[in-house]
């Protein structure tokens, strides 16, 4: 399916303002309230919308602390990379895992609440993970610009 300008719109909009009406993103975009609607169906139908989500302050949350972790694995076998995706999968503190093309096979973002949960997720969580050759972190200082936002 082809997106024009209107569905552009509808999602840019929803990007940043999930809980807005339909009244209001049917006045946004500029259509009636009920063509609106079909239109924001059609997206979620066709997979361009995923879901919604509240996003939390991770601050507010008690999760200061980024943590940016590069690792390498001992191979790169089916197997080795399926062990490793399956059990990181589970680690509740990794909000993003990512197959990795250079130096490193995967990067990791952890959240912690300060140094000493890092050190708590590591020992529990990260030094466990099958596979695991080598390992590098990598602290955030500050944020410098966060979106969840896609250009369309």
């Amino acid at each position: 399916m082809e997106l024009d300008s209107i569905d552009r719109r509808i999602l840019e909009v929803l990007q940043k303002s999930g809980r807005m009406s339909n009244q209001e993103l049917s006045e946004v975009a500029n259509l009636s309230p009920s063509a609106c609607h079909r239109r924001v169906q059609r997206l979620e139908k066709d997979g361009f919308i995923r879901d919604y989500v509240a996003l939390l302050n991770p601050r507010k949350v008690g999760r200061r602390t980024t943590v940016f972790v590069e690792i390498t694995l001992s191979g790169q076998t089916d197997d080795v990379l399926d062990a490793f995706e399956k059990a990181v999968a589970r680690v509740p503190d990794v909000l993003e895992c990512h197959l990795m093309a250079g130096t490193a096979d995967y990067l990791l973002k952890v959240v912690a609440e300060d140094t000493d949960d890092f050190a708590r997720i590591h020992r529990r969580y990260l030094a466990r993970l099958p596979g695991v050759a080598q390992m590098q972190s990598s602290f955030s200082l500050r944020t410098v610009r966060h979106t969840t936002a896609l250009p369309v």
